[in-house]
């Protein structure tokens, strides 16, 4: 088994994600993307495996508890095409934070692709026997989806007490109003836009009138 493995020629892709939720924890879009690409990259480069590295799939904004994310599809299809044989990532809370469908990739559909994965940080390689970290896998699983509904849940209840304190959270401003610069959590008066917002209701109300 392991002369098979040796001879084995790896097609790998390295995946890469950062939610919207790193983002807001402070996290710098560009400089975190890069920092994973250079640690995997260099990762690939030191195994001294017969290898070639297909692509990198980058999924920036996007949750882990949603399989759905352009790049991360695009890597499936490439696998089930024979280009990819090899899934990378930095842990395993880059593939995916939904335990279920995280542990279905793990367990069942990468085996039956022949795919071999590693997440590099939790020390887990799907190919490596006797290996204790695939062992605790699931269970790492678990912890990153409930981490993941912790977070969401506080994040929710950290909006609705802004909401109650008057302060803006986000979505479409009305026409009529911008951001105060100095605190984006207030909305001020945008004097040309207010200027055509109360023209349309005197407008309205003229023609009431009449």
């Amino acid at each position: 088994m392991l002369e098979e493995i040796e001879k084995t020629m790896y097609k790998v892709a390295i995946y890469i994600r950062l939610s919207k939720e790193d983002v807001d924890r402070g996290y710098d879009e560009s400089e975190s993307i890069k920092n994973q690409r250079i640690l995997l990259t260099k990762y690939v480069e030191n195994l001294g495996w017969n290898y070639e590295l297909v692509n990198i799939y980058i999924d920036q904004g996007f949750t882990g508890t949603n399989f759905n994310r352009p790049d991360f599809q695009r890597m499936i299809k490439d696998i089930e095409n024979g280009k990819v044989n090899m899934v990378i990532t930095k842990d395993l809370s880059r593939l995916g934070r939904d335990y279920i469908e995280t542990g279905e990739y793990i367990e069942k559909w990468f085996p039956e692709k022949n795919v071999r994965y590693i997440s590099v940080t939790d020390g887990i390689d799907t190919f490596s026997n006797n290996n204790g970290n695939n062992d605790i896998a699931p269970f790492k699983s678990i912890l990153n989806d409930m981490y993941s509904k912790d977070l969401s849940k506080k994040i929710r209840t950290a909006l609705h007490t802004m909401q109650k304190e008057g302060k803006w959270v986000g979505g479409k401003i009305a026409l009529g109003y911008m951001k105060d610069t100095n605190d984006k959590n207030k909305l001020i008066i945008c004097e040309p836009e207010s200027k055509i917002v109360k023209k349309i209701f005197n407008m309205a109300i003229s023609r009431k009138i009449n």
